[in-house]
């Protein structure tokens, strides 16, 4: 369950950037296989955003789960970028999408931000209601994030417009933030935990535990690097440094040793600590859904990261999952109760 909130997630969720088109185009006809793979694979929590491809993740997801019956998922989306339609011509791969640049971005935390931006996400989605709202990426707009678009994040949740709300964003500083001087029931916490960065492990996750608050951690092979370590991988969406290379080239051969994927053990990995309730993967077809639902089945002995441990790969302190293979879901995933009362800060 995410904090309070009677959300409940599958343990693997999918993350919808890769069907808006990220990077490269995705055929409308594979996108809606990818979503179909998942939901066959027991994946019930499904991520998307406006920024997305423009509102085409939004779009593509919404059409992929709209015949599915709605208390069986989970579905969220995030607030923070309002889609401004433009006549201006070309693509949008400068921030990364093979899409028509036919809108703009433009930051927007406002509490009036916040309803319109939901208001169109529920258009793109054709949904009814969305469970989960994200503040995305507000690293520049502290003072509006909590200021503004936060409080009227937490009227939406006490109006049961939402179920849960939360943050979402490739840093950890500010995620602690918001789990000590918020109500949030979950942040999303991308890149900073994983086989190679710990930051998460300093202060946000052993806040959000103390305070009973879940953190669904994405970017689990770092951009790339994790899944396949070799020259020429990126790491944090750049070529991975020589030393990080190196240490990711130690974890998999640590991993060959036990026979063990070194996708298996960065996947499994954040599920270790007690915050964590979910694992988002990004995938642009129904081959990688199988095969990340593939490696978190996947058996991991534990002296898989007692060797990590001792060769200096993993700090002493980290908690580590167990031996078992994770079953997708530990509980119904769409069970709500939105009017619950909350504490006061």
């Amino acid at each position: 369950m995410l904090g309070r909130s009677g959300v409940f997630v599958s343990r693997l969720s999918f993350g919808g950037a890769a069907i808006g088109n990220l990077y490269t185009e995705v055929d409308p006809a594979h996108a809606a296989r990818t979503v179909d793979a998942a939901w066959d694979a027991g994946i019930r929590y499904f991520d998307t955003a406006p920024h997305y491809g423009l509102g085409l993740s939004e779009r593509r997801l919404g059409a992929a789960l709209r015949t599915r019956p709605r208390h069986e998922y989970v579905l969220s989306t995030k607030v923070g970028r309002i889609l401004e339609p433009t006549v201006t011509r070309g693509d949008d791969r400068d921030n990364g999408f093979a899409v028509p640049a036919d809108h703009r971005r433009v930051w927007d935390f406002s509490a009036q931000g916040v309803r319109r931006s939901i208001h169109e996400s529920l258009r793109r989605l054709e949904h009814d209601r969305i469970d989960i709202v994200y503040l995305h990426d507000p690293d520049d707009h502290a003072e509006k994030a909590f200021g503004e678009a936060y409080p009227e994040l937490e009227r939406l949740r006490s109006e049961g417009v939402v179920s849960a709300i939360g943050v979402g964003m490739n840093q950890s500083r500010m995620l602690s933030r918001f789990i000590r001087d918020t109500d949030v029931d979950v942040v999303l916490c991308a890149g900073r935990y994983t086989l190679l960065d710990q930051e998460a492990l300093d202060t946000l996750l052993p806040e959000a535990h103390a305070r009973g608050r879940s953190v669904v951690v994405g970017g689990v092979f770092n951009s790339g690097l994790l899944a396949d370590p070799r020259p020429g991988a990126t790491y944090d969406y750049a070529a991975a440094p020589p030393e990080i290379l190196d240490r990711a080239l130690r974890l998999k051969a640590v991993a060959d040793r036990h026979a063990v994927p070194l996708r298996a053990l960065a996947l499994r990995f954040p599920l270790g600590h007690p915050a964590v309730a979910s694992v988002l993967i990004g995938a642009r077809s129904a081959h990688e859904v199988n095969d990340a639902t593939a490696m978190l089945a996947h058996p991991v002995p534990e002296d898989v990261w007692t060797d990590l441990r001792a060769e200096g790969l993993l700090p002493e302190s980290v908690p580590v999952p167990g031996s078992v293979s994770l079953p997708q879901t530990d509980a119904p995933c769409a069970q709500h109760s939105p009017g619950r009362a909350r504490p006061s800060h």
